[in-house]
């Protein structure tokens, strides 16, 4: 499997916001994660959810850029800034790394969130 071209159109689909069918399509059903404010999930299934009622607590997307990839065997780390503006009146502006682990079969079965 090659893990290049599997993190290239992950990151595709999260550049253009479809960041839940991006879980859909890439993560393990065992797939692990884990961000900077200590908020883990357990499985595909938990973080489909969590993405789901996230996207549904935006008001409008005002960007997503996505700045650099790095591949190094299984390991990628991919460079995203986020900006939103929330249905609850606050703003979301993260400039993070994704660092995502991938098996043999070109699937994440971890990811890590990194403030850049």
């Amino acid at each position: 499997m090659n893990i290049k071209n599997q993190v290239q159109q992950m990151d595709e689909m999260v550049a253009q916001g479809a960041i839940v069918d991006a879980v859909k399509t890439f993560f393990a059903e065992t797939a692990n994660t884990s961000d900077y404010n200590n908020v883990k999930t357990s499985g595909k299934k938990q973080m489909v959810e969590k993405m789901e009622n996230f996207l549904g607590s935006i008001a409008k997307v005002n960007g997503i850029t996505h700045h650099h990839t790095m591949v190094n065997d299984k390991v990628s780390a991919s460079e995203f800034t986020f900006d939103f503006d929330m249905k609850d009146d606050s703003k979301i502006y993260w400039h993070e790394i994704i660092r995502r682990v991938w098996n043999e079969e070109g699937k994440v079965i971890a990811e890590e969130y990194f403030l850049a």
